[in-house]
């Protein structure tokens, strides 16, 4: 019965650490696949970490400078350039106001006058501000999506040294059941019948 036991419960063990094993592969496969395109697809924008001596702010230098005149070809390049560079880029230019805003402005401008040159200028910076968080966006999708190859690549160790535990649990569990078995035989064969 012991040995049963065992048997049960250490091949669900091995049967466990195949699926991490199968798991902690397909983890691996996203990860990569995630992380070489987003390098692909920020490396073919061709965009380059701006030089030190274009970093203005102290929250700029803090987040930037470490990337300074490098391609910019990683989600966390990608996030610092969208946060601290084009952010504060547009938030000089539209005076904090965001691109929504700006383009309700435009909007009302357009009724209540609209000659191209009382509406030029708003015109003008509502077109960089959506632009410009475009931009945003797109690269923080790569950030999103970087992140989640990271996180993927975490994971992946984790169910490899789960399978790894497993499977030494298992194998322990097996070979104690092979070990109960004759000393529970042998055990029943010294008790006598009685009548």
């Amino acid at each position: 019965m012991r040995s049963a036991f065992d048997k049960l419960i250490s091949w669900t063990g091995v049967i466990l650490a195949a699926v991490l094993l199968v798991a902690g592969g397909l983890l691996t496969w996203a990860s990569s696949f995630a992380s070489a395109n987003v390098h692909d697809q920020l490396a073919a924008q061709q965009i380059t970490m701006p030089v030190a001596a274009a970093l203005t702010t102290p929250a700029q230098k803090d987040a930037l400078t470490q990337y300074a005149g490098q391609p910019l070809t990683t989600g966390a390049q990608a996030k610092a350039y969208a946060d601290h560079y084009i952010q504060v880029h547009m938030d000089e230019a539209s005076g904090g106001r965001t691109y929504s805003q700006v383009s309700g402005e435009y909007m009302k401008a357009l009724k209540a006058a609209p000659t191209a040159d009382a509406t030029a200028e708003l015109g003008q910076l509502r077109q960089t501000l959506f632009m410009g968080t475009t931009l945003r966006g797109m690269l923080l999708n790569a950030y999103a999506f970087g992140t989640i190859a990271t996180i993927a690549m975490w994971a992946a160790v984790a169910a490899f040294i789960g399978a790894a535990f497993l499977l030494l649990l298992g194998a322990l569990g097996l070979r104690h059941a092979r070990e109960v078995e004759p000393a529970t035989a042998t055990a029943t064969q010294r008790v006598p019948a009685t009548a």
